[in-house]
């Protein structure tokens, strides 16, 4: 009863079984629901091994021979002759009594006991009485060690869980506020400044306060409207557009399904505006010229669709992806990962390229769960 994992159960059952009761063998097996067999986990005879270590532990699958027959019916069988029934394998050697008993309990069936004696009806009712409780006790005891390994599976899982989403709410936090973007925004209005170019820095700083604001606001939340996604994604975009001296061009265009008219669509935080900070720095590595984002957002009852077309003039090459944007896209690519994984919510991308005469084209398409 003290013991804590179900081999140690099962090893010192087989064990006292041959010393407290004088028997020459005795082979426990566990039922395998997956594949119909029983599985032998303890056996205890003259040539077992004695550290509790079984070589090419025997197969029984369910309803064959004695053992088979006793996990079959659940009812325990004393045969006073082997010989006699034809029911019985000979395993290492052929004895002639045997007793077999379910490990059962509430109408689970767990496992059998079995024992095997060279001397006919050697096993008694007296020892089917006996051998029936300790099975019942070993019953009772796999119920509760698995119970409790259950138990503690869930308290696993549930503390992986909370790691995972502390992971990703810091990823999140990292992602809303990128300090490369900062300080690059910071760097063009003081240059428009020192320049004196008075408006395009009001313009910039303007904008560039907005988008802050939003970010502060929405910090450290998991979700946000898709409006102000949206919001943000513009005004992400008018910077970038302004730092990089209109070196692309944007549109964006929102429908919403007739029944959504009157009601705010809400999407995972931040999903977006990742992946744009990926393409606009990628096309900027690049040095590629005529670009377009047109950017379509279709709301739905239960999903929102982001669809991206992207074109522009390449260097004259079909893989326009570096090193650097593979990296960037594969973080964006594990931070869906997880947020699907932690908050089940199902994102999915797909992304289509083609190259044709200098023109280098991409399709996006991302679904994204309306949180309502």
């Amino acid at each position: 009863m003290g013991k804590e994992n179900e081999e140690d159960i099962l090893w010192d059952v087989a064990k006292n079984c041959i010393s407290k009761l004088e028997f020459v063998d005795c082979a426990i097996y566990l039922v395998d629901e997956n594949e119909n067999l029983l599985v032998q986990k303890a056996a205890y005879h003259a040539k077992s091994p004695k550290d509790g270590t079984l070589y090419n532990p025997a197969k029984i699958a369910v309803g064959e021979g004695i053992t088979g027959s006793v996990a079959k019916t659940g009812k325990p069988e004393l045969i006073p002759d082997t010989s006699a029934d034809s029911r019985y394998i000979v395993d290492d050697n052929n004895r002639l009594s045997e007793i077999c008993v379910p490990i059962a309990y509430e109408d689970i069936l767990y496992g059998v006991i079995d024992c095997e004696h060279p001397v006919k009806s050697f096993f008694s009712e007296r020892h089917l009485k006996m051998l029936s409780a300790i099975a019942s006790i070993c019953a009772i005891k796999i119920k509760s060690v698995r119970a409790n390994k259950r138990l503690l599976e869930k308290r696993r899982k549930l503390i992986q869980v909370r790691e995972e989403m502390l992971e990703l709410k810091l990823k999140t936090l990292n992602s809303q506020l990128n300090p490369h973007f900062v300080f690059n925004s910071l760097n063009a209005i003081q240059y428009f400044i020192t320049t004196q170019n008075t408006k395009l820095a009001l313009d910039y700083f303007s904008t560039f306060s907005r988008l802050v604001r939003f970010y502060l606001k929405q910090l450290g939340k998991d979700t946000a409207s898709l409006y102000g996604e949206i919001d943000m994604l513009h005004w992400y975009l008018k910077l970038q557009k302004l730092r990089y001296e209109d070196s692309f061009d944007y549109t964006i265009s929102i429908e919403k399904e007739g029944n959504m008219e009157s009601e705010e669509a809400v999407i995972p935080a931040f999903v977006i505006l990742t992946l744009f900070e990926n393409m606009v720095e990628q096309s900027v590595i690049n040095g590629v010229t005529d670009q377009h984002f047109k950017i379509g957002v279709k709301a739905l009852k239960n999903i929102v669709r982001i669809e991206v077309h992207y074109h522009c003039k390449g260097l004259g090459s079909e893989n326009l992806e570096n090193r650097w944007y593979r990296e960037n896209i594969m973080k964006w690519k594990d931070q869906i990962e997880l947020i699907n994984a932690v908050k089940g919510y199902g994102i999915s991308h797909k992304t289509t390229s083609s190259f044709d005469n200098g023109i280098h084209r991409k399709h996006k398409v991302i679904q994204l769960p309306n949180i309502v």
